[in-house]
């Protein structure tokens, strides 16, 4: 009684710290946090707890009572693939701000952890289509998932696979360049999160947004993820930014749509990046 007793306690307490890296003051975040057991989407334990993005510790037990700190936790430590960072992704849907109703695609759900956390979000009437490559960790994202009705599994390649129509594009590979399929999949004011790596040196969070001029970029934080498969090739690319570049971008285009300019801070064949704000679209005064 007493252990279960320190982990709510504990499981509180991390919600709440979760809900101020948020920088949300929607308090649904700061519940779903405390609601959705982490050890629930982790292998069994002791656990496998990242150091300086280098190094792995085991925890003393399989009591989940260690997991929850801000740490990338193992799911597959031959392979590097985490249980990402509590803090960053607290950060992301304060970001992306899922709403009731919308539709999420998730790339790279891993075990489905964040999953869970969206899917309860866009409760009523929302879901979530998760993609994931790796077989194992499908197979285990769906298990887990099972409580989540409103949420599925795809198993494979997400930039080959179709994309349906969404409001939430949330992607947890390192991208240099996003396909088209997922743009375009984005519906009006529909969101896009991705940490970008266009270089070695450069791993920012991107917030893309369609609106009604094209598709606004905002940079947000350092972010740095294993590699997308399918999106993170530089192959092909005619301009690559460095970190000061990157930092400048503020809108990307389809080529088809557009050709790139003197504003480009990123070329590659079928999308580029800008430094340029998108033009704002003039309201028609309504004549009394």
């Amino acid at each position: 009684m007493r252990k279960g007793k320190n982990l709510d306690e504990v499981r509180a307490f991390y919600a709440s710290l979760m809900f101020a890296a948020s920088n949300s003051s929607d308090p649904r975040l700061e519940r779903v946090f405390e609601l959705v057991p982490r050890e629930a989407f982790m292998p069994p334990g002791p656990w496998k707890i990242m150091v300086n993005h280098r190094h792995y510790v085991q925890t003393p037990s399989a009591d989940p009572i260690y997991l929850y700190q801000n740490a990338l936790v193992a799911l597959d430590a031959d392979k590097g693939i985490n249980n990402g960072e509590p803090y960053l992704h607290a950060a992301w849907l304060g970001a992306v701000a899922p709403q009731p109703g919308e539709t999420v695609c998730h790339i790279g759900t891993g075990t489905g952890y964040y999953t869970a956390m969206m899917s309860v979000l866009v409760l009523p009437g929302g879901k979530v289509d998760a993609f994931e490559l790796e077989p194992d960790l499908a197979r285990q994202a769906r298990q887990n998932l099972e409580p989540f009705e409103n949420a599925s599994v795809i198993v494979g390649d997400a930039t080959v696979l179709p994309i349906p129509q969404c409001d939430l594009i949330y992607v947890n590979a390192g991208v240099a360049c996003p396909p088209p399929s997922w743009l375009q999949a984005l519906r009006p004011d529909g969101r896009m999160i991705f940490p970008w790596r266009p270089a070695e040196e450069v791993g920012v969070a991107l917030l893309v947004r369609r609106v009604a001029t094209g598709f606004s970029v905002k940079p947000l934080m350092p972010s740095w993820f294993i590699p997308c498969v399918g999106a993170s090739s530089t192959e092909g690319c005619t301009k690559v930014p460095g970190k000061r570049e990157a930092a400048r971008t503020r809108s990307l285009w389809l080529t088809a749509d557009k050709a790139p300019d003197e504003t480009a801070t990123a070329i590659y064949r079928d999308v580029w990046f800008s430094s340029a704000e998108l033009p704002v679209k003039p309201t028609t005064a309504r004549v009394m």
